[in-house]
């Protein structure tokens, strides 16, 4: 027994070494461990969201960008007097209130106190004077200038007529802008939201010049910061710690993926590669069933407040005759397209300003909306002869949009039946970027266009075939009559009244077929159950500051 208890005592004493030998050991390993895994839990806290983007970025300087997908980067960037919420409503900025005087034209912004830039440098009220003036000089040739006409001067220092310290924007004091406007405008709360508004960091230009807008110079007063740009690959931001409601915003970096065709945009959200894609064409829609079956509850369609138009070049023949517009016009089955080709919830258009855009009950409409397509057909071929075309000399053009899948139908389709009124045009296709250059520059006969608007008011629409409109007046319409009317609305504060003259306006061009209305469609959205926060809206406008990342 003696023996038999001291082994049980030497086995008792060394199962006890074994032990304290195991603790030690497990105990280094988890101090070990603790101190290796202290980086990678920190990189597990950050969270990234992958965004899909419509297209590459043709720049990120709110004064020479001009498209919904550098908008998307943009205001992520920047925070302007007002900005929008979830849902695209206009909501205080970097002003956090302001006031306007009785007659509508002087309007008082406060800044928040304590606002900087990403690099420390003091936000000022001087810097949006700095902005205004920049972006309404000729010498930066900003393609979108004409927006911001409603404020005093701004047109004719856009025009070059008048220094640009004459704009009619000025700093009371650091913290104190006042903006004074040529005319009333109700919708200044929707418009100082624009890119065209943003703040520029002067001390940043007047040192770099126009490499201030480079990764690692760049500096921001928004959400996010940029990083990081590998061209048509991807846009990344860093939350920018220096911004006001820095601790309410959730997603650390945010990365925009240009993304043009839409069936590669569902095969990288398929794949897991991307986290959401907010834009126009998310996905095919004749994926639609394959998406409500494998990804229920993940697709958004949502009306857009949007308008898809044929422009003819009215500059030059043979579109600056308004027979051959309106033939082209009355030949395009728009039930046809948009309910085989567009899809998606698109109804056809016979007038400019979609429905639904606030203050605006439309009137105006093309007078042929009710015709069946046989008698459109045959006045379409009557204007036709009278202009001089026949079976052996048909109306033949240049027919030019963007090579993407869904414009492709659209513009294959609308083909098809111009040949069914004896018109031949010749397609051709190129890309996003290199195609709205040259509606731009007027480089086109024919070609397909759409517009988002910028802020919910019918003049976002109407404003782009006033003459004075620039490059965004993609066809050169040009009516006196018509400028005079759109210069009455904005010096009318009665609503009602207003309204009632725009839609005047509207059916003038109309008539002219100045513009040629196709469709109101749908933007495509697609968005994982793990991001939260996403507000269907009907611009598209999805501030990233407003999501956040929660996965199970």
């Amino acid at each position: 027994m003696q023996e038999t208890h001291g082994g049980i005592l030497r086995y008792r004493a060394g199962m006890r070494a074994v032990l304290r030998n195991v603790m030690l050991a497990w105990s280094c390993s988890w101090t070990l461990t603790l101190g290796v895994t202290a980086v990678p839990a920190d990189a597990r806290a950050e969270t990234i969201l992958r965004r899909g983007n419509d297209a590459e970025p043709e720049s990120l300087d709110p004064h020479r960008a001009g498209s919904h997908w550098e908008n998307a980067i943009l205001g992520d960037m920047f925070l302007p007097l007002t900005t929008e919420d979830a849902k695209a409503d206009p909501i205080p900025g970097a002003a956090q209130r302001w006031t306007t005087s009785p007659d509508g034209l002087t309007w008082t912004f406060t800044l928040r106190p304590g606002q900087v830039w990403s690099d420390g440098e003091p936000l000022k009220a001087s810097d949006f004077v700095f902005g205004f003036r920049r972006v309404l000089d000729p010498k930066t040739a900003s393609r979108y200038a004409f927006i911001q006409y409603a404020i005093k001067n701004a047109e004719k220092v856009n025009a070059g007529k008048l220094p640009t310290d004459q704009v009619g924007v000025r700093a009371l004091d650091d913290s104190t802008l006042e903006i004074i406007l040529e005319k009333p405008t109700p919708f200044l709360p929707g418009l100082l939201a624009h890119y065209t508004a943003y703040p520029i960091p002067e001390h940043a230009v007047r040192k770099y010049g126009d490499d201030w807008v480079k990764p690692g110079v760049m500096v921001s007063n928004g959400a996010y910061t940029l990083t990081e740009w590998v061209p048509h690959d991807h846009i990344a931001l860093r939350k920018n710690p220096k911004f006001y409601d820095a601790a309410n915003v959730a997603i650390d970096t945010v990365q925009f993926i240009p993304l043009e065709v839409e069936s590669t945009a569902f095969a990288r959200y398929r794949a897991g590669q991307i986290d959401a894609f907010l834009g126009k064409y998310g996905f095919p829609i004749d994926d639609m069933p394959i998406i409500n079956r494998d990804f229920p509850g993940q697709a958004h369609v949502v009306p857009q407040l949007a308008i898809d138009y044929i422009v003819g070049n009215v500059r030059k023949p043979p579109f600056s005759d308004a027979r051959t517009r309106r033939a082209v016009s009355l030949c395009l089955d728009r039930e046809l397209l948009t309910e085989k080709v567009i899809k998606a919830g698109a109804v056809p258009a016979y007038s400019f300003v979609p429905p639904g855009t606030a203050g605006y009950h439309n009137a105006a409409q093309l007078d042929f909306k009710d015709w069946p397509m046989d008698r459109r057909r045959a006045e379409a071929r009557r204007l036709l002869a009278e202009a001089g075309y026949t079976a052996q000399h048909p109306l033949e053009f240049e027919f030019r949009t963007m090579a993407l899948p869904n414009t492709r139908r659209v513009i294959i389709t609308a083909a098809a039946l111009l040949q069914e009124c004896g018109i031949v045009p010749h397609i051709f296709l190129s890309e996003s970027k290199v195609y709205y250059t040259a509606l731009q520059m007027f480089d086109f006969t024919l070609g397909v266009a759409a517009w988002g608007a910028d802020y919910n008011d019918p003049l976002t629409f109407l404003s782009l075939l006033d003459s004075r409109a620039g490059p965004y007046n993609y066809q050169g319409y040009a009516n006196q009559a018509y400028d005079r009317m759109m210069d009455e609305a904005q010096n009318t504060q009665d609503l009602d009244l207003r309204a009632g003259i725009l839609a005047k306006a509207e059916q003038l061009a109309l008539d002219e077929s100045g513009v040629i209305p196709l469709a109101v469609s749908s933007y495509r959205e697609l968005v994982a159950p793990h991001v939260k926060g996403y507000a269907e809206n009907a611009t598209s406008t999805h501030r990233t500051r407003w999501m956040r990342i929660e996965r199970p």
